[in-house]
């Protein structure tokens, strides 16, 4: 019987954040690595330090910067949207990670909070958008 080698794994966390049309899958890990998004580096997805700014927050209010790193899917919506699942799912996963401290900080930043805004949906008659009214014939 052959002998197999046991690999440490290590402890992932899930979460899920979610913001308008976009969903992001947060795994977060202990460690120093970079945070990727769609297998690209964080900082190449959102470029600009507007965005970079939003997604430090949650590491930045547990004082967690450099201690975690996170693996990210996102899909649908646009960057801004996405940006704002990324935020939400990474602080759930903190959150999870030590609930006594990190929770009660990010609730009162509001980042546990679903941003329940979406798009509104395009109703009959009203010439192609939401709440557009027809024009009315001059004559």
């Amino acid at each position: 019987m052959p002998r197999t080698k046991e690999v440490e794994k290590p402890e992932i966390i899930h979460a899920v954040g979610r913001r308008k049309e976009s969903i992001a899958r947060i795994r977060l890990y202990k460690g120093k690595e970079e945070t990727l998004v769609n297998n690209l580096p964080i900082g190449e997805y959102f470029p600009g330090e507007v965005f970079q700014v939003v997604y430090s927050l949650p590491f930045k209010l547990t004082d967690t910067i450099g201690k975690y790193y996170a693996t990210i899917k996102v899909s649908g919506g646009g960057k801004n949207g996405q940006l704002g699942a990324v935020v939400h799912g990474l602080s759930r996963a903190l959150a999870l990670l030590d609930k006594e401290n990190f929770r009660p900080v990010l609730k009162k930043a509001k980042l546990l909070t679903r941003d329940s805004r979406t798009r509104e949906r395009r109703k009959v008659g009203m010439g192609g958008k939401a709440r557009r009214k027809k024009q009315s014939p001059k004559r």
